[in-house]
């Protein structure tokens, strides 16, 4: 964080410090929207939430060192700037932070959007990019109206690059990060289903999903996935220069001769235009890392990092974030591949495609949950996914909830040999527990809150935070 005082921070975000004589307070440490996560010197923003009003927990903040908080209105267990509204404050106290940084030296912000993948390729662009500079990335997901300032308050003056993770569950929302931390490079990886019941189209989708490439300035570089129709047409939506990606012949930067082992991960031949080929094996898990590794050779490519050393980092770098694609080995054979963070129908289908080609003498067991925020169109998304699982050759469905039994229906239906429907995760546990032998996949995939992440962690024996 750079240090900043209240003052400061009043005149960037319009609000007022009480007492005035607060005016010089420093800000020395992390700011933060829990007030569990206080420390000496930090600055606590109170959220007005769902749930929650932020306001309640200054004093818990107070108490773990918090020196300071931003708030809608006054209070009194510590000095405060108060807004009109902390999001907007927030945001504003975000872009100063980050247009201090620019001034400092140059600081390059790299966006990445997507219906799916964004935080895998986010990880994997950061671990990337690092090897140039200083580097900051979000933590987990943080690709929110607050996720988003979260992560730029983490900058300081001898940060070179940040890579930005942009989400949207609405029309306006990249619109929205952007201000915040404003992309001379962006990346749009796909456009998908994911929100469908917010957004209420995949047109809004991927309107949405272009006010990344539309915020880019003319010496800017749009990053678009040329395999994805609706990414490929955002050229005629961006005034920077454009480099596609993928594996369709007219991609520029593109992946050939790719080879999937028994453990998912990939391999291919980088081919970047004026470049001689490089090979890259990825350590990630999952045939759709490939487009994510294009990617991300492309933004490191444009910051002048050699091939080589690309091809090199894409190898080094593993899984960051917790519930995406990780791959346990249980000392009695039986593989655990927990991908439960989140889901929709793109990233199911991609979680699918990886269990089928993991599968070796043992059975191939697709744990799933429901997928959540798709609208009218939820049961006929589930059905697909279970028949193409079927289709994938997959052996076990094990549909967990009551909003999952949809997947258990197309899966029966598409001639899927075993289908199991549990009411809960610890009836799953329990079935699980029964039907897994040695050489077997297992493979859990749901939304957040269909809990399948914890039941992963418990079939390998860890703790859930």
């Amino acid at each position: 964080m750079i240090e900043l005082t209240l003052g400061e921070i009043a005149e960037a975000t319009g609000g007022q410090v009480h007492p005035a004589s607060a005016m010089d307070t420093r800000i020395t440490a992390t700011v933060v929207t829990d007030s569990r996560e206080a420390q000496a010197g930090s600055l606590y923003v109170a959220r007005l939430g769902e749930h929650a009003d932020g306001h309640e927990y200054v004093g818990g903040a107070a108490e773990r060192g918090a020196v300071a908080a931003l708030t809608s209105r006054r209070v009194d267990e510590l000095p405060c700037v108060v807004v009109e509204d902390t999001t907007d404050g927030f945001a504003a106290l975000g872009r100063e932070v980050v247009d201090r940084c620019i001034a400092a030296g140059g600081l390059q912000i790299i966006g990445i959007t997507g219906s799916s993948g964004k935080t895998s390729t986010k990880d994997l662009a950061a671990q990337v990019v690092a090897d140039l500079g200083p580097t900051v990335a979000p933590i987990a997901s943080y690709n929110s109206e607050v996720g988003v300032p979260l992560t730029v308050c983490r900058l300081t003056e001898d940060t070179e690059y940040l890579v930005a993770e942009m989400g949207a569950s609405g029309v306006g929302h990249i619109d929205f990060l952007t201000a915040i931390a404003p992309p001379r490079i962006g990346v749009v990886l796909n456009v998908g289903t994911a929100h469908l019941g917010e957004f209420g189209s995949r047109e809004a989708i991927a309107h949405t999903k272009a006010e990344l490439v539309r915020a880019l300035p003319e010496d800017g570089l749009a990053v678009l996935n040329a395999d994805d129709p609706v990414v490929a047409a955002m050229v005629a939506q961006t005034a920077a220069r454009v480099v596609t990606v993928g594996q369709s012949p007219d991609a520029q930067v593109r992946a050939d001769d790719v080879e999937i082992n028994v453990r998912g991960q990939a391999s291919f031949t980088l081919g970047i235009p004026g470049e001689t080929p490089v090979p890259v094996a990825l350590r990630l898990h999952g045939p759709h890392h490939v487009g994510n590794a294009l990617a991300v050779a492309a933004v490191a490519h444009e910051l002048g990092m050699p091939v080589e050393q690309i091809a090199q980092a894409l190898g080094r770098a593993g899984a960051v974030s917790r519930w995406r694609m990780e791959v346990h080995e249980r000392p009695d054979g039986v593989t655990i591949v927990n991908d439960a963070y989140n889901a929709n129908p793109d990233s199911m289908r991609a979680a699918l495609r990886s269990l089928a080609v993991m599968r070796d003498a043992g059975a191939a067991v697709a744990v799933v949950g429901e997928m959540r925020e798709l609208g009218e169109d939820s049961e006929t998304e589930h059905r697909a996914i279970g028949e193409l699982a079927a289709g994938l050759g997959i052996d076990t469905v094990v549909a967990v909830g009551d909003g999952a039994r949809a997947v258990a229906d197309g899966f029966r239906a598409a001639g899927g040999r075993h289908t199991h429907e549990c009411p809960d995760t610890d009836a799953a546990r329990e079935l699980l527990e029964q039907i897994l032998h040695p050489g077997d996949v297992a493979l859990l995939k749901s939304s957040r809150d269909s809990g399948l992440r914890f039941l992963g962690d418990q079939l390998v024996g860890e703790e859930s935070p």
